[in-house]
């Protein structure tokens, strides 16, 4: 069973229309959270050892890192139905794209750092790793976010193929374990929504 189907019956019966209309957004975010803790990780581990004088550096790497799982995901779940051009060209946009990325991701934390002076002993190191992370890994990360995923859908994956379309839009949305199908405007039961099961005695 697909992976975005069992998250499916998780979520509340009058929401999963909406959701499955929505999941390339949903699944694009599902990923940014996954690079999210991907920089985090490589961020911090650069920065408190061999990049410790250089934190816009570090972010960058990390960011590029990120990057790469992000290429891997989002073109194998993410928008797979979008997959329309040759596989070089794809890539050599996506990555090209994912650097204007790193540039707004990278902006904010080198504002922070040299524009603004908030570092040591400028300022107390409890302040100058609060601002590093707000700057980088909030501000950073979501105008990075934002910006991927107006550029992917409008260049990398510009449109649904025939085959990946008929994948991904197979018809009613079902409910597993129940075998019935859920259309937009249904609960899981077939039922419409808001309208109260009639007894059938």
């Amino acid at each position: 069973m697909p992976v975005f189907r069992k998250v499916l019956t998780l979520v509340p019966a009058f929401a999963r229309p909406y959701v499955f209309r929505h999941r390339a957004l949903l699944k694009f975010a599902l990923v940014g959270g996954v690079c999210f803790l991907v920089t985090f990780v490589v961020n911090y581990g650069l920065k408190f050892t061999v990049l410790r004088e250089k934190p816009v550096t570090a972010m960058i790497v990390a960011t590029i890192v990120a990057t790469i799982v992000s290429y891997v995901l989002n073109r194998e779940w993410s928008f797979r139905s979008r997959r329309v051009r040759e596989r070089r060209h794809e890539a050599a946009l996506f990555f090209v794209l994912s650097g204007v990325g790193v540039a707004l991701n990278s902006t904010p934390l080198y504002l922070s750092r040299y524009v603004l002076q908030l570092h040591v002993p400028v300022v107390s190191l409890v302040v100058q790793e609060a601002a590093d992370f707000i700057s980088s890994l909030i501000v950073g990360t979501l105008v990075a976010m934002v910006f991927r995923w107006w550029a992917f859908r409008k260049w990398v994956f510009p449109r649904e193929s025939v085959e990946g379309d008929a994948a991904a839009n197979p018809g009613p949305v079902h409910a597993i374990g129940q075998g019935r199908p859920l259309r937009p405007g249904l609960d899981v039961d077939g039922m419409p929504e808001g309208e109260e099961r009639r007894s059938a005695g």
